[in-house]
Parts: C-alpha cells; sequence; structure tokens
C-alpha cells in the first residue's frame, strides 16, 4: 500500500535509486503534498494564511502550541481549518490514474466532529438517563463511540467536553434503576467509557463510585459471559480506585458480596491478561487502602477473603513464569499481604516464597525490584527467631546477599528500597560463612 511517498533530498551518501522510484518522484505533483509532512495529503484543509496542509500535519503543529502559519509564517487570524474538496478530488482522481504504481485511492475523509454536536449528544444522554429511556440512550451511545473511532480528534473533541462524567451519571442512573433490566445500556456505557481512561474527572469518579454503579460494575463481573463486558467493568473499577480519594470506595466495594470472590477467580484463572492484570492491581489497592481506611471492619474482611482464599500461593506461582507487567502487579499485591502477620504465615509455610522472591530482583524491573526487596525485608523483620534463621539461610543459599550488594553498587530503586537493602544486608552478613551460593544475576 503507497499512501505516502515523501520527497527524497538527493545529496552526497544518498541511496542510490532505481529509474523507477526516480520517474515515481517526478509523477507526484508538489501541491499534493503537505509542506509540513511533504507526505501526500489525505485530507488538505486551507488555513486563514491560504495555505492548505493535510489536517492531522496542521492539528499536530496547532496543538504544539504554534500560532503561525509554517509557510508564510504570518500569525493566523483564526484557527478555522476549511476543508479544500476540490484538491482533494484532484488528489484522488491522480490516485487513480496512477494505480498502476501500487498506488491506492485516497479515502474520503470524515468530517470531523463538532464541540456543539458533542454537546447536544451529551444533553440527549442526560435527558434520556433521567427518563430511563434505554433505546434513547443507547442511540446516543453508539453515536459517541461511532465517531471515536473515526479518528484521534474526534476522540479529544469527545473527552475535552465531559463525556466521562455524563456517561457516568448516566450508568449510575441506570444501574440505581435495576442493573439487570437495563443490562444492555449499561454494558454500552461502560464500553464507551473504556477508551475515554484514564480521562474520568472528579464528577465522573463521584457517579462511579456510588453504591449502585458499584454493585452494577460487580453485577456486570459475576454474571455476564462476554469477556469485553468483564473486562471493561473491571478496567473501571481499576480507574475508581487509582484516585487519591479512594478509601471510600474501598469501603463501599468491601461491603459487596462476591467482590473478592471474583477477584481471586480472575487471577487464579488467567481468563485475559487484561482482566487479570486489573484485577491485580485492584486488589492491589483494596489492601493497600485497607490499613488507612476509616472502617477497620471492612479492612479485616478484605485482608482475611484474600488469604482464607490461597491467594499468597497464587501469586507465587503466577511470578514463576509470567511476563513483565503480571510480575510487577503480583509483586505489588505480595507485598501489600505481607504488611499483616497472617500473609507473613502464609509466606513462611510456602516453599517457593524466597527463591521466587530473589529471582524477580533484577530480572523484572527497577519496580520488581523494589517490591521484591521489600517483600523480603518485610518477611525477615517481622519473623521470629526461628523463622528468621531460616529464611537467613534459605535467602543466602539462593544468592540473596550478591543481589543486594549489587543494588547499592547500581544505585537501583528509590531511597526506601535502598534503605531496606542496606538493612537486610546487615541481617544476612552473620550467616554468611558457609551458606553462600554465587548465581548468575
Amino acid at each position: 500500500m503507497v499512501l505516502g511517498w515523501r520527497r527524497r533530498r538527493t545529496g552526497h551518501g544518498a541511496t542510490k535509486k532505481q529509474p523507477r522510484d526516480l520517474d515515481m518522484e517526478a509523477l507526484i505533483p508538489n501541491h499534493f503534498l503537505c509542506p509540513i509532512s511533504l507526505d501526500l495529503m489525505k485530507d488538505p484543509v486551507t488555513l486563514s494564511s491560504g495555505i492548505n496542509y493535510d489536517r492531522q500535519s496542521i492539528d499536530t503543529w496547532v496543538e504544539a502550541g504554534n500560532f503561525t502559519c509554517p509557510v508564510t509564517n504570518q500569525v493566523l487570524r483564526n484557527f478555522d481549518q476549511i476543508p479544500n474538496h476540490s484538491l482533494r478530488r484532484m488528489i484522488q482522481d491522480w490516485c487513480t490514474q496512477n494505480k498502476h504504481y501500487g498506488i491506492e485511492r485516497v479515502p474520503t475523509p470524515r468530517i470531523p466532529v463538532l464541540p456543539m454536536e458533542v454537546s447536544e449528544i451529551l444533553f440527549s444522554i442526560g435527558a434520556s438517563a433521567r427518563r430511563l429511556d434505554q433505546h434513547g440512550c443507547l442511540e446516543c451511545v453508539h453515536k459517541i463511540k461511532k465517531w471515536g473511532a473515526e479518528s484521534e480528534r474526534n476522540k479529544r473533541c469527545i473527552l475535552e467536553n465531559g463525556t466521562a462524567s455524563v456517561l457516568a451519571a448516566a450508568f449510575d442512573s441506570f444501574a440505581t434503576d435495576c442493573i439487570k433490566r437495563n443490562a444492555t445500556v449499561c454494558e454500552e456505557i461502560l464500553s464507551a467509557l473504556s477508551w475515554m481512561l484514564p480521562a474520568f474527572d472528579e464528577e465522573a469518579h463521584k457517579y462511579l463510585g456510588s453504591q449502585a454503579s458499584l454493585h452494577g460494575m460487580v453485577w456486570f463481573l459475576k454474571m455476564s459471559d462476554d469477556l469485553s463486558v468483564k473486562q471493561n467493568a473491571i478496567l473501571a473499577l481499576k480507574e475508581l480506585l487509582a484516585c487519591h480519594d479512594r478509601n471510600k470506595h474501598v469501603d463501599a466495594l468491601a461491603e459487596i458480596g462476591g467482590v473478592n470472590e471474583v477477584l481471586f477467580d480472575f487471577i487464579r484463572e488467567k481468563i485475559s491478561p487484561t482482566i487479570t492484570k486489573a484485577s491485580l492491581r485492584v486488589v492491589f489497592y483494596l489492601i493497600s487502602s485497607s490499613s488507612s481506611s476509616s472502617s477497620s471492619k471492612s479492612s479485616e474482611k478484605i485482608k482475611s477473603a484474600f488469604l482464607e482464599m490461597g491467594l499468597v500461593s497464587i501469586l507465587l506461582e503466577i511470578l514463576v513464569d509470567s511476563e513483565r507487567g503480571m510480575c510487577e502487579r503480583a509483586l505489588g499485591v505480595l507485598d501489600s499481604l505481607f504488611d499483616f502477620q497472617e500473609g507473613r504465615e502464609k509466606a513462611y509455610a510456602n516453599a517457593l516464597t524466597i527463591p521466587v522472591l530473589v529471582k524477580k530482583i533484577f530480572k523484572v524491573s527497577e519496580v520488581a525490584t523494589g517490591y521484591s526487596i521489600s517483600a523480603i525485608w518485610k518477611l525477615c523483620k517481622c519473623a521470629s527467631t526461628q523463622e528468621e534463621r531460616v529464611l537467613v539461610v534459605e535467602a543466602l543459599q539462593v544468592g540473596t546477599f550478591q543481589k543486594l550488594l549489587l543494588v547499592l553498587q547500581v544505585r537501583c530503586g528509590d531511597e526506601n528500597t535502598k534503605k531496606k537493602t542496606t538493612e537486610l544486608l546487615k541481617l544476612l552478613n552473620p550467616y554468611r560463612a558457609g551458606l553462600e551460593c554465587i548465581e548468575h544475576i
């Protein structure tokens, strides 16, 4: 497919061209090329300066903060872009005439959506949601999704006009009425919201964090047979809990029956990498937030549920042969679980704990290395005298001391990681004689 030839500049050291290439370059009229990209224009527009540009190129120019015409350098009176239909048709005719060179005809571009059009659709969505009009809301959401699929420019226009908060409010309205009865429209809303991540504003978080919305998303996780619906729901939950004010959402989510079980199943069954990663992140937020949550009852409930289901063992198994993103998230959850005595006891009882954690130092990423060191530090720091002896011996035998030294030498990790590394080295040093195993890092 040939859509974007560029005139090449000849000069010293240039690759020798075949005669056919030279003929092809000579064929492309200068006025068909965008002055910015030097590519064949697909969607020519005219600025107030009278110069034609490809829409995508001039959009990039303006978004970079430029206020002048790239060719004339004059300050633009306005940023209106008038489609040059005559030039576009000429380019299309030229492509058709030269199809024997392998050129495909430039498709007719779609007209970009305007902010006013987005506002009108959002008004209709809000009105339909208040009336609980599923059909009317579905039509509008489908139009939003269609616009977004046409171009990145449309996506930006849709996002900049507050679409996420309007869709979140509509989801809340339908979920408050009855999530089962309004499942179809709620599925479509979640689908539209999924490509707006992470552009949720405070208002969108408020509506998605309502009790009705949380129940609705968990209902989809448990009841839907469509993998894409489950994925959209878990991604929305992850985004919701990623906000700085997540504690209130954690408390509300902990009170919903079956949420811990469904998250555990997603992690254990690995039905989809995206769903598993998002589930690990949601569990991480639930556990790491629980210590500062206003409800101690919710904290205890979250922690105990995952530990009783055997999450520590599942995470260690995941770490054995998973890719980078999965390992980072699994290590983050493990590190958080080791803040609790019950979590550490599960780790002490599992023979994989120390070998797997040590193996991940330097093997995945700097983030994973920090989580691994933190987890080992928590296990050693909080162990009883006998447990400490067993852990230290095992850690030395799998080459922990050498890896920790290297962490300090290459300055890997933040100050907290370096501090924990130093403490671990002091703890391991007295036991080194006759126990160390040198491992290739």
